[in-house]
């Protein structure tokens, strides 16, 4: 068994692709209408095949709640890996990307956070 999608969720799907895309550099691997929504997922560039991120509509009201409450306490919604936290740190900086913690040694890694602008905030890791 292995982790083929997670999820995550965001308050508006096209602004949310447009950052995961645009900002991030994930690449685009569905985009299929479901009703008044759609299901949206991005993989990493290095690898195409890999785990689906799905960009998951916060309309529940529980999904809402989570989410706001998780951004609340400071809480990232989940967690990317990098080879080099310093250099992407820099290169998100460059997009504009907003980081409410730099680049921290906690003992064997590096993490650093950002608000992605849909509700979440998103650690990157370097192991």
């Amino acid at each position: 068994m292995k982790i083929v999608v997670t999820s995550i969720f965001v308050q508006d799907q096209d602004k949310a692709l447009e950052f995961y895309s645009e900002k991030l550099g994930f690449v685009k691997k569905e985009d299929v209408p479901v009703g008044e929504f759609r299901w949206i997922t991005l993989v990493s560039p290095d690898d195409q095949d890999g785990t689906e991120l799905l960009l998951e509509p916060n309309d529940h009201p529980a999904a809402k709640e989570y989410q706001k409450k998780i951004f609340a306490d400071g809480i990232p919604a989940t967690m990317f890996g990098v080879a080099d936290i310093y250099k992407e740190y820099k290169r998100l900086l460059e997009n504009g990307v907003k980081f409410t913690m730099e680049p921290t040694k906690m003992g064997e890694v590096t993490i650093a956070v950002f608000d992605d602008t849909c509700g979440n905030l998103i650690q990157i890791v370097q192991k």
